[in-house]
C-alpha cells in the first residue's frame, strides 16, 4: 500500500521534546487531550476577543480551556502545515489531512479550515482506527436483526442501503460489513468521498469532482473493474441511484447510505430520484437505519425514578414504570461529569419480504410501507432504544435525544 500523502508526526517524542516553539507544542497538546478524551472532532473557533476551542465526545461539543487569541494565527499555520496546505491563502476554505502516531497508535486527521468574519475556523475530525469496531457480531444488534444482516450479506447480488443523519455511525457499520467479505476470493471496489480508513484487500477509490471523478463516474468505471461487492459511500443524485441500483440487478452486491430519518423512508427516496418501483422493489435486500446512543458511565451509573412527564412524553405505562428499573449517570471525574462513556448503535432493521417487494410496486410511501414493516416485526429506532434503556445501557432522556418521542 502506498504510504499516505502527508507527514507523520510522532507526538510522543514531540511533546517531551522541549527545545520547541511554543505554538508547535500548543498544537501537539490540543491532538493529545482531543485523543485522550475519545474526541471524534476538534474545533477550534475564532472570535472577535477570543478563541473558543471545543472537543466533540460521544456525538455532543464541550468547552476546552482555549489558546491565547494572540496565538491564533499562528495555531492556523501550524495545523496548515501540518496537512500540507496553503499557509499564505486566509481567504478560502481548504482540506487536508495527516497523520500522527500517539501511544504506538497511528491516528488520521482530517482538517477542514474555513475563512469567518474573525479569522480561521478549523475542524479537524479524528479517525482513529483503533477504535473502529470491524465485528458485526459486537454491534449490539438483536439476534432477530444480525441474522436478518447475515443473511443479506451472503445474498449474491442486490442493494443494503444504510440510513441516518451525518455522525450516526452508517460508514463504519458498512466498513463492518466489508469486513466480514473480505476474502482472497472476492473482489471489493469502493468509491468514497472522503476515504475515511484504509482497508487491506479493499480497493477504494477517493471522490475528486473538482477534475470530474464523481460517484456517478467512479461507478462507472468500477462496474468494469470484475467487482464482487461494490460499495458506494453516499447515493446523491439520481445517476448514482441508477447506476447502483442496475449494478445490484447485475450481479452485484452493492452496499451505500442515504439521508433518511428512518428505514422505510429510503424506499421513497430512491422512488422521489426517479428510479422506477419495480426496479427498487427487485433490487434492495435491506435497509438499516442507524443512530449512536451514549451509555451510561459504568463508574457512576445509578437507579433513578422516572419523572411523570418523561413518563408521558416516553409513552411508558405505569406498569412499565414499575416493572423496570431504569438508570442514569451520576457524572464523575471519569466521564468528565457528563455521567456517559462511549457509544452503542442502534438499528432499525428492514428486511425486504415478497408482501414488501409486492407493496413497492402500489405504492412507495413511507407510512405504507412502515406499517407493513412493522406488521412483520421490525423494531423502530424507539423501540431498540427503550430496549437498551430497559437493559441499563443507556438512559431514557438519552433514548429521547436521539429518537424523539415517536412511539
Amino acid at each position: 500500500m502506498a504510504k499516505e500523502k502527508g507527514e507523520e508526526i510522532n507526538l510522543d517524542r514531540l511533546i517531551e521534546s522541549s527545545e520547541e516553539g511554543p505554538v508547535i507544542k500548543l498544537v501537539n497538546l490540543i491532538l493529545v487531550q482531543a485523543i485522550k478524551d475519545r474526541a471524534s472532532d476538534i474545533h477550534l473557533e475564532p472570535f472577535e476577543k477570543q478563541l473558543k476551542l471545543r472537543y466533540r465526545v460521544d456525538g455532543v461539543l464541550y468547552d476546552s480551556a482555549a489558546p491565547p487569541k494572540t496565538l491564533q494565527s499562528a495555531i492556523a499555520s501550524r495545523i496548515k502545515i501540518m496537512a500540507q496546505l496553503d499557509i499564505a491563502e486566509r481567504r478560502l476554505p481548504q482540506d487536508g489531512r495527516f497523520r500522527i502516531k500517539q501511544a504506538g497508535r497511528e491516528v488520521d486527521l482530517r482538517v477542514s479550515i474555513l475563512p469567518t468574519v474573525h479569522g480561521e475556523k478549523i475542524v479537524m475530525r479524528v479517525l482513529d482506527k483503533g477504535s473502529l469496531n470491524l465485528n458485526l457480531d459486537s454491534l449490539g444488534m438483536d439476534p432477530d436483526a444480525l441474522a436478518k444482516f447475515k443473511s443479506a450479506i451472503d445474498a449474491p447480488h442486490g442493494m443494503m442501503l444504510m440510513t441516518g443523519p451525518t455522525g450516526s455511525g452508517k460508514t463504519s457499520t458498512l466498513y463492518a460489513v466489508m469486513n466480514q467479505l473480505n476474502q482472497s476470493d472476492i473482489n471489493i471496489v469502493t468509491v468514497e468521498d472522503p476515504v475515511e480508513y484504509q482497508m487491506l484487500g479493499v480497493n477504494q477509490v477517493q471522490v475528486k469532482p473538482d477534475i470530474g471523478l464523481t460517484f456517478a463516474g467512479g461507478l462507472r468505471s468500477i462496474l468494469r473493474q470484475d467487482p464482487d461487492v461494490v460499495m458506494v459511500g453516499e447515493i446523491r443524485d439520481s445517476e448514482t441511484a441508477d447506476i447502483a441500483v442496475k449494478a445490484a440487478l447485475t450481479g452485484h452486491l452493492v452496499l451505500s447510505t442515504l439521508h433518511t430519518n428512518d428505514a422505510p423512508g429510503a424506499i421513497a427516496r430512491l422512488v422521489d430520484m426517479g428510479i422506477e418501483p419495480f426496479l427498487v422493489s427487485s433490487s434492495v435486500l435491506l435497509i438499516c437505519a442507524q443512530r449512536l446512543l451514549r451509555k451510561i458511565c459504568p463508574h457512576c451509573k445509578e437507579t433513578f425514578s422516572v419523572p411523570a412527564d418523561l413518563q408521558t412524553r416516553m409513552h411508558l405505562t405505569k406498569d412499565e414504570v414499575a416493572g423496570n428499573t431504569f438508570y442514569r449517570g451520576r457524572g464523575c471525574a471519569r466521564c468528565k461529569n457528563t455521567g456517559f462513556l462511549g457509544r452503542m448503535a442502534i438499528l432499525e432493521v428492514l428486511s425486504a419480504t415478497d408482501k414488501l417487494r409486492d407493496q413497492i410496486l402500489h405504492d412507495t410511501s413511507a407510512k405504507v410501507i412502515r406499517d407493513i414493516a412493522l406488521q412483520e416485526g421490525m423494531k423502530t429506532l424507539h423501540l431498540v432504544g427503550m430496549e437498551k434503556a430497559r437493559a441499563g445501557l443507556t438512559s431514557l432522556d438519552e433514548v429521547l435525544r436521539v429518537t424523539g418521542d415517536q412511539h
